[in-house]
């Protein structure tokens, strides 16, 4: 998936979200696919950065691919930004997620942010800005 077709993915997946007040695109031109969340009083801001598939050119979209869909740990909004918002799209079980990696949970590092793989080999990083 494409991060335009994942921004719009996730943000029908947060407008249905708990804790979640609001939920808008960011169109700055500085950040492209972003977007700002409001969850439990305090704004987020993410912005989605795509990895195609081996082999796929820019100009013709790859096929979506459907597997089991990624496992995932929900996780409280109150807690790791990213570990929440990465639970909010692994409860949706997407057939074409096939991994979610929280960077906050990896040891040594102290990046925020989490990666989508999908079935089809595109990959999604979304990181705050």
């Amino acid at each position: 998936m494409r991060p335009a077709a994942f921004r719009d993915y996730l943000v029908d997946l947060l407008k249905n979200a708990a804790d979640v007040q609001s939920v808008d695109f960011l169109d700055d031109g500085k950040h492209p696919f972003a977007i700002a969340v409001t969850a439990a009083g305090r704004e987020q801001r993410w912005q989605l950065i795509g990895q195609l598939a081996e082999g796929a050119k820019h100009d013709t979209p790859t096929a979506p691919v459907e597997g089991q869909p990624a496992p995932f740990q929900p996780a409280p909004v109150g807690g790791a930004p990213d570990a929440w918002l990465a639970g909010v799209v692994g409860a949706a079980e997407s057939p074409q997620i096939e991994r979610i990696e929280v960077w906050s949970t990896r040891g040594g590092g102290d990046s925020t942010g989490f990666t989508v793989a999908f079935h089809n080999g595109e990959q999604v990083f979304v990181r705050p800005i």
